[in-house]
């Protein structure tokens, strides 16, 4: 008797239905195929010690179980489930009536109970839109497949649930979750808060028109200036995400099983890997792709403390994605594409040493260890980040002071009403949100200069000696400037401000 049952492949961010076809005819063997990887090849052997510990079996037969389509890799112990549940019906151990109307997923222990999957939540919106009735799957994947609706998720500890379910009719129950009722519950505020920062004040403005804007921001300073500690509290000032920001987001951690039992995300991802990580790790790939940190912080901040020590062949990698947006992963029989829209955030020394040009300092480097030093971050990535400010310590008297700084609160409404401005201006573009993901067309439309900011910008463009793209980024820094006064047209403040926090273009700043 031939069967059909329907689980689904994940692919980058999107999934793919596979339909699971057994045949059990005379004779004696198993045998699967559909190009399945070592792990589901293993599945026999739990489907076998499972099914057992449950009062049911695999007949002595001949068993075919093709994976189609058949020349797509199927790979992870997911389909365990599946595959039991196929043999099952095909052998009539259990009724197959209404089995095509769900995918079902799932990894098997020799018990029979279930253990987690990833990429619940890309499946389940393939699910939803090819017409599906529900999705069966672990209980610990159930809330965040029940992000989508029209889709009942039945979230399962067994499988002699499943096995009742469609053999005696023993109802399963449905997890349901309210998506926008969770969302809002959820934006609870972080534990990082920018009244903890004493003194700062410059740096603090720095971070509030990088929030405003979506700009890339590097923090040169010496050890204890306070760099980590801002960097850190950046995602408390962000705008709250929005509601398709938010599905974006969790579909990505979803792929990598980082969603167990959390339902939607509603915080913006916050990403600080190690100066040791390899370029596929921060890019993301591998022979079969994964997304890496730069996908993982999509619609958040990448943290990357210490950026000379991170390995130049490393960075160079981030210089395509922080324009594009997006990562593309190449093999050669599929490409898969990952979003990567993400603020990043740097910090650095000054210098080895760490201390710039300070006599008191314990440790000095000479100019040419300096300037050695810089020069592990190329031009080309510098160019790409948009804010560089110098962070000096804190003298004591504002370490010691009573008072506590602006809070995140207060910050965060003016960076949401800066974000408002953008929002109706990029109304109509679809992949133009804020001011740093502007095109030159769109700079040119929306950063337009009287005569005396022209003059100003051409003297700082000669002096400074500042590339065709650093002229952008000074536009884009202005705009956003501009949006946190409510102002619509830009003027010589807002450019001069903006020339100022381009500190390593400025010849000397070696000194």
């Amino acid at each position: 008797m031939l069967t059909k049952v329907y689980g689904s492949a994940v692919f980058g961010v999107e999934a793919t239905t596979i339909i699971v076809e057994v045949n059990i005819d005379k004779g004696i063997g198993y045998h699967l195929v559909g190009l399945p990887d070592n792990a589901i090849k293993e599945s026999n052997y739990r489907i076998a010690a499972a099914l057992q510990n449950n009062g049911y079996k695999i007949p002595g037969k001949k068993i075919t179980i093709n994976m189609a389509p058949a020349d797509l890799r199927k790979e992870g112990s997911a389909y365990d489930l599946t595959l039991a549940i196929g043999i099952l019906a095909a052998s009539s151990q259990i009724k197959s009536e209404n089995i095509e109307k769900y995918i079902i997923m799932g990894e098997l222990s020799l018990d029979g109970s279930l253990q987690p999957i990833t990429g619940a939540l890309p499946i389940a919106i393939k699910a939803q839109q090819e017409g599906f009735v529900g999705f069966i799957l672990p209980t610990a994947n159930a809330k965040e497949a029940a992000i989508v609706g029209d889709l009942k998720v039945y979230g399962i500890d067994n499988i002699k649930q499943v096995l009742e379910f469609f053999d005696q009719g023993t109802p399963l129950e449905q997890t349901i979750i309210d998506t926008r009722e969770e969302f809002y519950k959820n934006l609870d505020f972080p534990e990082f808060d920018f009244s903890d920062v004493k003194g700062q004040e410059s740096i603090k403005r720095c971070m509030e028109i990088a929030a405003a804007g979506g700009h890339n921001i590097i923090l040169i300073g010496p050890p204890g200036a306070g760099k980590t500690m801002l960097a850190k509290r950046l995602p408390s000032i962000l705008p709250p995400m929005t509601l398709h920001e938010a599905l974006e987001t969790t579909k990505i951690h979803s792929v990598v099983g980082k969603i167990k039992n959390m339902g939607l995300m509603s915080q913006r991802p916050f990403r600080s890997p190690h100066h040791t990580i390899s370029d596929v790790a921060l890019v993301g790939g591998g022979s079969y792709p994964q997304p890496g940190e730069i996908s993982l912080s999509h619609n958040g901040v990448l943290f990357l403390d210490e950026l000379p020590e991170f390995k130049r062949g490393v960075l160079e990698v981030m210089r395509q994605p922080l324009e594009d947006r997006e990562v593309t992963i190449s093999r050669a029989r599929f490409t898969v594409t990952y979003p990567s829209s993400f603020m990043l955030v740097a910090s650095m020394n000054p210098s080895p040493g760490g201390y710039f040009n300070d006599p008191d300092a314990p440790v000095t480097s000479s100019p040419a260890e300096m300037q050695r030093y810089l020069s592990k971050i190329s031009g080309p990535l510098l160019d790409r980040i948009d804010i560089h400010i110098e962070v000096t310590p804190v003298p004591f008297e504002k370490l010691s002071e009573e008072r506590k700084g602006e809070g995140s609160v207060e910050i965060r409404k003016r960076v949401t009403a800066g974000r408002e401005l953008q929002t109706v201006r990029f109304e109509g573009l679809e992949n133009v949100h804020y001011n740093a993901q502007m095109n030159t067309k769109q700079i040119r439309t929306h950063c337009k200069l009287d005569d005396k900011s022209k003059a100003l910008l051409k003297n700082a463009m000669e002096r400074l000696n500042l590339s065709a793209r650093a002229y952008d980024r000074i536009l884009k820094v202005a705009r956003t400037i501009a949006d946190l006064a409510g102002e619509q047209k830009l003027n010589g403040d807002h450019i001069s401000e903006a020339i100022q926090y381009r500190s390593l273009d400025r010849e000397g700043w070696l000194g």
